[in-house]
């Protein structure tokens, strides 16, 4: 039987992108010989592009990660070459992968998220025209997840945003290139916002009705989020309105301090369950 040759397995997944002014290449480290015995430790990488021989910026789970400055190549195509070196000295064949390489596309700058009724609203400022929208969960380290691959405006509403809970969000700019490849911008700085439900509307329908001893209110429960208490408010005349009572629950309060032969106007506002106030109602008035 003719002895093992014990030469390294080419490296046959390598795949690069441009972000931002640089190429951030990556593969998966060989661990077999090209018969299928096991490489023996230590293995060595030998990356070049041009007379640039970059070391990896880092290796983990057999994979390889690099990043390569790559200004120098906008408007050209970078050769990017790679070959394993055993313990013995013994190279594998060269694998070659070609990018192109252009300006650095813009960071997306001014990113903002805002709750609106339809979700959670992402803007930006930017002068590029494709840009993609990642998600986190506000766990640390959470991984983001792509949620709109291309977007050729400067706003993007996340419709799965759920109520009560924390998200990141970040915008990424890239540029469209040949044969599906683009290239990307560097990322900005995420923003988060924390989700709540709508504050609760204002209550609508009030009506105030002067008794012998004091003024009746009641109103008709606002729609969406749920009422659990209600504010009264009370000004004389064209004063300003001011709390004088609360009602549990209950769409009606009895105002007992109102003096006789004073014009009053009254509004009410809705509490939510977190101790959160709506607007106030469209004020009517009373005499006693």
């Amino acid at each position: 039987m003719a002895p093992l040759v014990n030469i390294p397995s080419r490296v046959t997944d390598m795949a690069a992108v441009q972000r931002g002014g640089k190429l951030i290449v990556q593969f998966t480290i060989p661990t077999k010989t090209t018969e299928g015995e096991a490489l023996k430790p230590p293995v060595n990488l030998d990356l070049r592009l041009a007379d640039q021989h970059p070391q990896p910026k880092a290796v983990q789970g057999g994979i390889a990660l690099y990043e390569i400055p790559c200004t120098d190549w906008a408007g050209k195509n970078a050769v990017i070459e790679v070959r394993v070196v055993g313990s013995n000295g013994k190279e594998s064949p060269w694998s070659n992968l070609t990018v192109p390489v252009v300006a650095p596309p813009p960071v997306p700058r001014d990113v903002r998220a805002e709750q609106v009724a339809s979700g959670v609203r992402v803007t930006w400022q930017s002068a590029g025209s494709h840009f993609r929208v990642l998600r986190a969960g506000d766990a640390k380290d959470a991984p983001y997840s792509l949620l709109a691959p291309d977007v050729t405006g400067h706003e993007w509403t996340d419709t799965t945003a759920e109520i009560g809970k924390t998200y990141k969000y970040l915008v990424q700019g890239f540029e469209p290139l040949a044969a599906g490849r683009v290239a990307e911008s560097d990322l900005p700085e995420g923003v988060s916002i924390a989700t709540e439900a709508p504050l609760p509307g204002a209550p609508t329908n009030l009506r105030a009705v002067a008794g012998m001893a004091s003024v009746e209110l009641s109103w008709d429960v606002p729609e969406g989020t749920p009422a659990v208490s209600f504010r009264i408010y009370r000004a004389a005349g064209d004063g300003e309105l001011t709390r004088i009572g609360e009602s549990q629950g209950v769409p009606a309060y009895s105002d007992k301090t109102a003096e006789p032969g004073t014009v009053y106007r009254y509004a009410v506002s809705s509490m939510d369950a977190t101790g959160r106030e709506g607007p106030k109602s469209t004020p009517v008035e009373a005499t006693r």
